[in-house]
């Protein structure tokens, strides 16, 4: 494999947060609300008082080793091994996977210039805090400033996400301007209608748009990662109930046809920015999906065509351009990549390693073997030059 001598941009890395993250700026009437316990000699998560099993090693003190999925997400998993026995034995957490200088090394090593950096425990916060955004805004305030401590949001390579919850707009707000006065050019927000004391609705409602005009005036990149979206009692609909919280390193069949985890939720995300109207109110919105995949993204720009046929007065524009305009896709490994580039252009497609978690690539740069069916040029637009015109807010 020729690795190119143009820089490489990933975007969608992560790292495993210390408990400090979340509790060494945590207001202490707060406190109670997000604890570590020790229970049976192993330590766990209580959020909102209740015992998590969401991640089964909140502190990652030993992890799943990098990249150590990927035959199963191929589907190359002939003798019908469970995840864990595909994954192989876990191994210590290593400073590059909390540690902003020991990640900038990996980076050397792996030959990445630059990196959107995405958390891994915060996805628990949003589903289980729904009805006190005060308490989610505190959390994620705590993380931003402890990623602003370890990493820093402007040192030009590590580019991490700022976590944001729209729920109580105000603090949001004031959320926002914090990270771009730190530096910030990413904010993560959960695929998933915003949580309320009257149920959820869509970030896409003109009760948000303080939100995205700021982002837009400002330029900034907003991502939508794969979380904990709730979208788990679609299964448990089918299931008899009761399943408890998602798990999602436990597999079931009935679950993945469902797509309840990856497609559901980015699709109706998505859906509703559009026929929301926000890229119509605020055209300088830019979005991208990461860790979502991509087969939900050719099903989802037919019924977008559909709806537009039906009624076309509904719409302000065409609502397949307008995805095409505002919308960027980091597919799967396993994706046909070339397919992504069909439905939704060139410059709209970008890379992401997933490092170091174990369904992502060991080694980043193995995307190329991927791609090889595109041209240097194509190329070069998903490893390069897309995420790094993001990144440096020219649209």
């Amino acid at each position: 494999m020729n690795i190119p001598t143009y820089p490489i941009y990933d975007a969608d890395q992560h790292y495993y947060e210390t408990p400090d993250a979340f509790l060494r700026y945590l207001p202490k009437q707060y406190s109670k609300e997000f604890q570590y316990v020790t229970v049976n000699g192993r330590t766990k998560l209580a959020v909102a008082g209740m015992l998590s099993e969401y991640i089964p090693n909140p502190a990652f003190e030993v992890v799943a080793a990098p990249g150590s999925h990927e035959k199963w997400y191929r589907g190359d998993n002939p003798e019908g091994l469970s995840l864990r026995e595909i994954g192989g034995k876990p191994v210590r957490s290593d400073a590059a996977f909390h540690s902003g200088p020991a990640h900038l090394q990996m980076m050397d090593s792996h030959g990445i210039q630059a990196a959107i950096l995405l958390p891994t425990l915060a996805s628990i916060i949003e589903e289980r805090l729904g009805d006190k955004p005060d308490v989610i805004a505190a959390l994620f305030h705590s993380l931003n400033r402890w990623v602003q401590d370890e990493y820093g949001f402007s040192n030009g390579r590590q580019f991490p996400v700022a976590a944001i919850n729209l729920a109580d707009l105000e603090l949001a707000l004031q959320e926002l301007e914090f990270v771009i006065k730190a530096g910030a050019r990413v904010v993560l927000i959960r695929p998933a209608p915003v949580p309320g004391l009257r149920g959820g609705r869509s970030f896409g409602f003109k009760e948000f748009d303080p939100f995205w005009a700021r982002v837009a005036e400002a330029k900034i990149l907003v991502v939508l990662h794969t979380s904990d979206t709730g979208y788990d009692k679609i299964y448990q609909w089918w299931t008899a109930g009761g399943a408890g919280e998602t798990r999602p390193f436990e597999k079931d069949p009935f679950k993945e046809v469902l797509d309840v985890v990856l497609g559901r939720p980015i699709q109706d995300s998505l859906a509703a920015l559009v026929c929301h109207g926000v890229f119509d109110r605020h055209p300088g919105v830019r979005v991208a999906s990461l860790e979502n995949g991509s087969a939900w993204l050719e099903p989802l720009l037919k019924r977008l065509q559909s709806a537009h046929h039906k009624m076309p007065k509904e719409f302000s524009q065409d609502p397949v351009e307008a995805f095409r305009r505002h919308v960027y896709i980091a597919p799967f490994y396993e994706d046909p990549v070339k397919k992504v580039i069909e439905l939704v252009g060139i410059d709209h497609v970008l890379f992401g390693s997933d490092w170091p978690h174990p369904e992502g690539l060991a080694k980043p740069l193995d995307f190329f073997k991927d791609i090889d069916d595109l041209t240097a040029a194509e190329q070069q637009h998903v490893m390069s030059s897309n995420l790094k015109t993001l990144l440096e807010g020219r649209w």
